[in-house]
């Protein structure tokens, strides 16, 4: 690939201010050709306990360093994203397969999280408690937890990067990150960034690896205080038990299945347009993503044509780096069958295809864009998350019935439903099972909001003002003798 910065595609780990190699490689795929992007080292137990003792070593002169300070760094990194963000986003798109376009959007993502955190860093506040007794005070403080293990996912290899390593480093955490080893190369161009904006040496480590291995090392290791989780929730359950002996602090993003919900009431059109981005961004890989569409009887026949007509003339499915592609690749082979297998069960049990429904010939693992009516209960795709471009139509009669099939699942990431009766909004928003409600509105992330879930998507949150909380201790200093002075 050609960068206007080639040092930002590097294939070595960076651990404790230094870029090691190892004979022990991993390939890594662009999904859009099968051809190889690169590869990155595959590191063992030695290296991944090395990362921690480099962040261990690091924490006591990074905790001491001031809010303002940290802040400073921070937005040096920010400033970086931004003057690569063309480089970045190409990195991206070379080796997850999204569109350029769409890859840009999350390096200003990714930025905007490390810009916010910077500001945070000056922001975390302690409290002074009344306390009963005469001539004594409470004073509450928050310190960095520690080392902290970011295991960061490959469907936004920068911005779930960026949600998780500028908190901590704001809080005075220092960090080792494990990215997914189909998107190793822009967490590495993002530790170059580190590295250039003047972080000192072990704050900030990148590994790459077998994820089982690096996995069971930080879980187990009592250096590490704290674990935050993006991916499936098979794993984030493995990980928690895995982290429970040593009784680590841990927050987990998980799986989605999130409704979409709209009533006879709702502007149509603003619903349809809202369900193409919530749906088909990133090619339906996005764990916020639409994943069941429940439409009101009296309107689902009009939504269906409407939503139709929109994805046969406005999504271009091809390879990341062509300009008119907006729909890239799966992320890989099992990824287009389980999308095969569920419009097969839906299928069979009686659902109508209206768009879409097989693979692309050819190299990279490409789906047309779907769209599946008459879905019921009964199928599978009811009930498990599809992580592909494939919208299945439900009907629903009244608000009653859509509650009861949006609740009805493990998973409580994300909902959104339209209507213009706000006090359906209100009773819908306090009685959907889940973190994150889009009120006419079919995305919803921004790094000023708490992005998190319930049920078996998991627990914390990422962003705002919340999110930084995740990587800070309460300590409280009670004074005493003060009615001797």
């Amino acid at each position: 690939m050609i960068l206007q910065k080639s040092a930002l595609f590097r294939q070595e780990c960076f651990i404790d201010g230094e870029w090691l190699s190892s004979p022990d490689l991993l390939e890594v795929i662009d999904p859009s050709s099968q051809r190889l992007v690169g590869t990155v080292p595959s590191l063992g137990e030695m290296e991944t306990r090395k990362a921690i003792s480099a962040a261990h070593k690091a924490f006591p002169a990074w905790k001491t360093h001031t809010a303002k300070e940290r802040s400073v760094l921070l937005k040096k990194w920010y400033e970086l994203i931004i003057c690569h963000a063309r480089d970045l986003a190409e990195i991206m798109s070379r080796e997850q397969g999204k569109p350029l376009a769409e890859a840009q959007r999350e390096v200003m993502s990714c930025a905007a999280y490390v810009e916010w955190f910077a500001e945070e860093a000056k922001r975390v506040y302690g409290d002074t408690i009344p306390m009963a007794q005469k001539g004594k005070r409470i004073v509450v403080l928050k310190e960095p937890i520690g080392v902290c293990a970011a295991i960061t996912p490959w469907n936004f290899p920068l911005s779930t990067i960026a949600r998780k390593a500028a908190p901590a480093l704001a809080a005075g955490c220092t960090v080792i990150v494990k990215p997914s080893s189909y998107t190793p190369f822009s967490a590495l161009a993002l530790a170059v960034l580190a590295e250039e904006a003047g972080f000192p040496p072990g704050t900030l480590n990148v590994i790459t690896g077998q994820a089982e291995t690096i996995g069971r090392i930080l879980t187990s290791d009592r250096l590490v205080k704290k674990i935050s989780f993006t991916g499936s929730t098979e794993v984030g359950r493995i990980l928690m038990k895995d982290s429970s002996e040593s009784l680590k602090k841990i927050s987990l993003e998980l799986g989605g299945h999130a409704p979409f919900i709209v009533f006879d009431d709702a502007d149509i059109e603003l619903a349809v347009s809202e369900a193409m981005i919530s749906k088909f961004r990133n090619s339906g890989q996005t764990c916020v993503c639409a994943n069941r569409f429940l439409i009101q009887n009296p309107i689902y026949e009009q939504f269906a044509e409407h939503f139709v007509r929109l994805v046969r003339n406005q999504l271009v499915v091809g390879p990341g780096m062509h300009m008119e592609s907006n729909q890239g690749p799966l992320i890989d082979e099992k990824a287009v069958l389980k999308v095969e297998n569920q419009i097969r069960d839906a299928l069979e049990k009686g659902a109508k295809l209206a768009i879409g429904g097989k693979r692309l010939p050819g190299k990279g693992f490409f789906f047309e864009p779907t769209v599946l009516t008459e879905v019921t209960s009964e199928m599978a795709i009811a009930h498990e998350e599809t992580f592909g471009p494939v919208a299945p139509l439900f009907r629903f009669k009244d608000e009653e019935e859509a509650l009861r099939i949006a609740n009805d699942s493990e998973y409580g990431l994300a909902a959104y439903f339209f209507s213009k009766d706000l006090a359906r909004a209100w009773r819908m928003t306090e009685n959907l099972e889940c973190g994150m409600i889009g009120v006419n509105t079919g995305i919803l992330s921004s790094e000023a909001a708490p992005f998190g879930g319930t049920k078996d998507s998991g627990m914390g949150r990422e962003g705002s003002k919340y999110g930084i909380e995740e990587y800070l201790e309460l300590k409280y200093m009670c004074i005493g003798g003060l009615e001797r002075m």
